[in-house]
C-alpha cells in the first residue's frame, strides 16, 4: 500500500513540476510544452486502454486531479505558443503582454522593410492574450468538471466577439484561430485526463 501511495504522490509531484517547467521564461515554448504533453497524453492513453488505477485515498485522488487541472491551465500557454511556432513557422515572438505581434502597417514601407531585410515595425494586438488564455482554459476545465459542457460555447462566443475588432490583419486572424483552438483542445484533453475513468 505504501508503494501505491508513493506512486500517486510521485505523480502529483511530477505533474506540478511539469506545470512549473512550462512557465520557465528562458526556454522555448516547444521545450516547455513537452513534459506537460507527455503527462496529459499518457493519462489519456492509459484511460483509452482502461489502465487507470484507483487512488489509494480520496485525498490523493483529489490532489492528482487538481494537479492535472492546474497543468491544463498553466501549461496551456506553452502548448499554444508551441503550436503557433510550429504552424506559422515564424520568428516573430509573442508580445510582452501575451498578445500577437503584427506588422504595424501594410503599406509599401512595411513591405519594403521586409524585402530589404530591415526589421519592419510591429504592433501588439490582442494584448492580454496570455491571461485570457488562462481564464479560457480554467473555464473549459471547470465546465467539464461540473458537467456543463454548454458553457464552453459561451466561452467561445465571448472570446470571439470580444476580440473581433482587433483581427484586421490576416496574420492576427490566423494566430487567433490557431491559438484559440489549440488552447481549447489542450484544456479539453486535460479535463478528459482528469474526468475519464
Amino acid at each position: 500500500m505504501i508503494g501505491v501511495e508513493a506512486a500517486w504522490v510521485g505523480f502529483v509531484v511530477v505533474t506540478l513540476a511539469a506545470a512549473v517547467f512550462s512557465v520557465l521564461p528562458r526556454l522555448g515554448p516547444v521545450v516547455r510544452a513537452v513534459p506537460a504533453a507527455v503527462i496529459v497524453l499518457g493519462a489519456l492513453v492509459l484511460t483509452a486502454f482502461d489502465v487507470r488505477p484507483e487512488p489509494p485515498s480520496t485525498v490523493l485522488g483529489t490532489l492528482a486531479a487538481l494537479s492535472v487541472a492546474l497543468l491544463g491551465i498553466v501549461a496551456g500557454s506553452a502548448v499554444t505558443n508551441a503550436a503557433l511556432r510550429l504552424s506559422t513557422r515564424t520568428t516573430i515572438p509573442a508580445g510582452t503582454h501575451g498578445g500577437i505581434l503584427v506588422v504595424a502597417s501594410s503599406g509599401p514601407a512595411a513591405r519594403g522593410a521586409t524585402a530589404t531585410g530591415a526589421t519592419p515595425t510591429t504592433k501588439e494586438v490582442l494584448r492580454g492574450g496570455a491571461a485570457i488564455g488562462d481564464l479560457e482554459r480554467f473555464a473549459v476545465i471547470g465546465a467539464a468538471a461540473i458537467g456543463h459542457l454548454e458553457l464552453i460555447a459561451a466561452v467561445i462566443a465571448i472570446k470571439g466577439l470580444g476580440r473581433f475588432s482587433e483581427l484586421d490583419s490576416a496574420e492576427a486572424r490566423e494566430r487567433f484561430i490557431v491559438g484559440t483552438l489549440t488552447s481549447m483542445l489542450w484544456a479539453g484533453a486535460a479535463a478528459a485526463a482528469v474526468l475519464l475513468r
